[in-house]
């Protein structure tokens, strides 16, 4: 059997740092103070202001996407079309030239 070869880890080379020591700090208490003045709630979502300008560039812009979209699909199913009606002419021309050769023997 083939047994795969595991590759080993290089030794690392050049300049090498040696781990940084970290002391513990001491926690000193300190005086509470008391929490700010309430302030009141921020709205959890922004609020969207939507201006004439705003609203003509949102309807020009699904204009376009239906528009783009409809295209696409108007191809592929003109291209489907198409690729049925040829293969409809090659199935008649097919048949035609086999019956005339049938007739002939």
């Amino acid at each position: 059997m083939l047994r795969p070869k595991i590759p080993t880890m290089p030794t690392p080379t050049g300049h090498v740092t040696p781990p940084a020591v970290i002391e513990p700090t001491a926690i000193v208490p300190s005086v509470q103070t008391p929490p700010p003045a309430s302030t009141p709630p921020a709205p959890s979502h922004p609020v969207v202001q939507l201006t004439p300008g705003t609203v003509l560039a949102l309807v020009g812009g699904g204009t376009a996407v239906v528009l783009v979209v409809g295209a696409v699909l108007v191809s592929m199913l003109l291209a489907v079309a198409i690729t049925g009606v040829s293969v409809a002419v090659v199935a008649v021309v097919l048949r035609s030239l086999l019956a005339s050769e049938t007739k002939r023997r």
